[in-house]
């Protein structure tokens, strides 16, 4: 695989220098031959110059580091090798929440970028902070049709019948395995537990065919809290998930948010969880060396993953608890934005990025080379795919579980701008399990934290 992508990057690199030299050889032919060469030379690079200052500058801040990064610079530079118009500058700005940060902080001045990737918990505060131009006003004003892009993805980033902004980069949680440690314990590696019951009762199989080695972990982290529930049809937030009306509390019943808490609270009782606390990259790792047999972690991971591993890695579909149908998962990762107040040569510009970056053949490279799930489902019928599926059968079982996901308001996702401060306050009552803590205790405190952050996020607003 790892063959496949330098071919699919150098033909990518190749592509992009032949319309260079086709550009530069359009230039020579212009020039007179009766010019001494140097002084040819100095034309051509003067006419050069000024052609890359007539272009219209893009500035696009984004949140990729590592093969992210490379990956989305491959983007950029094909957009900017397939035109002449437009020059895209990409600008890392850290992590998602420093990129926000620093946009907050030069929003509605000529500092702000013309675009910029916000990750999806990011959104309402996108929206309220009155300095985003939405795209919609793009999409209306060219009677663009959003439906070629996958249903589940658009599902979220649609907010009271509108798009703010345009999806992009996407990930859902789903279930590594160590297919080697299934087979020595005795247990089908082509038939994963789907229910929260069948994690538990393969762990202890796995720990008693291996004392060295635990049957699951689960990241302290509030966007698997939230991804768990929702496979469940729970809400995180009443006012369907905030979509209906601001939220005024939680939307998930005591049953629904304590069977997470006693599932690891079992586990831990059973000797077979594994607890890397809020540390994902210390979890992965672990899985990695032998130390744990299943984990929780993002689809964008997938490829990191499946690389690495010195033995065959299973992806399964997110489980939930045997007395619920399983209901799907929500999508994280990034969209783009426009910023308010460019002019409109500039946000023209960005929007056509926007579109470019949804062409099957782009999302095709995307997803083969990432993990992230292509926006446009026609990706998945480029060859590529099909050649990166037929050899890494796990990526597709990512997009299957999108795909299966039952459109509702569990799935849909929550929309608030107090859901960063939700995250840290469930992380720190599942580190409290984690340790031995009293559930009951740790869920009604975590409860009534969560009810007051959303109180005091409507007073901020006036609410």
């Amino acid at each position: 695989m790892k063959k496949l992508v330098a071919l699919l990057m150098l033909g990518l690199v190749l592509f992009i220098a032949a319309c260079s030299s086709e550009g530069e050889a359009s230039e020579d032919s212009a020039t007179s031959i009766d010019e001494p060469a140097e002084e040819a030379s100095e034309t051509t690079s003067e006419e050069s110059s000024e052609a890359n200052t007539e272009k219209q500058i893009v500035t696009f801040w984004h949140a990729m580091g590592g093969a992210g990064q490379e990956a989305l610079n491959a983007i950029v530079d094909a957009y900017n090798g397939s035109q002449d118009k437009v020059q895209v500058n990409a600008e890392y700005q850290g992590t998602y929440d420093e990129a926000l940060t620093k946009f907050h902080s030069v929003a509605g001045t000529e500092s702000a970028p013309t675009m910029i990737q916000v990750f999806e918990i990011g959104t309402m505060s996108m929206i309220n902070s009155g300095n985003i131009e939405p795209i919609q006003k793009f999409i209306d004003a060219e009677g663009y049709d959003m439906n070629h892009l996958e249903e589940n993805i658009v599902n979220y980033y649609k907010i009271d019948d509108q798009f703010y902004s345009m999806p992009f980069n996407s990930s859902t949680p789903v279930m590594y395995y160590n297919k080697e440690a299934f087979e020595a314990a005795g247990l089908d590696p082509e038939a994963p537990p789907e229910t929260y019951e069948a994690v538990e009762e393969a762990g202890k199989a796995i720990v008693e065919s291996n004392p060295e080695m635990k049957g699951f972990a689960l990241q302290a982290y509030g966007w698997l809290f939230e991804q768990l529930l929702a496979n469940q049809g729970a809400l995180l937030l009443n006012n369907d998930n905030g979509r209906g009306d601001t939220p005024t509390e939680i939307g998930f019943t005591e049953e629904q948010g304590k069977s997470i808490f006693e599932w690891v609270e079992r586990m831990n009782n059973d000797g077979t969880f594994a607890n890397y606390g809020t540390n994902g990259d210390n979890m992965m790792a672990g899985f990695l060396a032998g130390d744990v047999s299943m984990f929780l972690q993002s689809s964008a991971s997938s490829r990191d993953v499946i690389d690495n591993a010195p033995f065959e890695v299973g992806i399964a579909f997110l489980p939930h608890p045997e007395d619920v149908e399983r209901e799907g998962v929500v999508i994280g990762g990034a969209s783009l934005w426009m910023s308010e107040g460019k002019d409109d040569a500039e946000q023209q510009a960005a929007w056509d990025f926007m579109k470019f970056v949804q062409s099957p053949e782009i999302q095709a490279e995307w997803h083969v080379g990432t993990g992230y799930f292509a926006i446009n489902p026609e990706a998945y019928d480029e060859q590529v795919v099909q050649d990166a599926h037929a050899e890494m059968p796990q990526l597709k079982v990512t997009v299957d579980q999108l795909q299966a996901t039952n459109p509702s308001y569990a799935t849909q996702g929550a929309v608030m701008d107090m859901i960063p401060e939700e995250r840290r306050i469930i992380e720190t009552a599942l580190e409290t399990v984690y340790n031995g803590g009293d559930v009951d205790e740790a869920y009604s405190t975590a409860v009534e934290q969560l009810n007051t952050a959303i109180e005091q996020a409507n007073k901020a607003r006036g609410e």
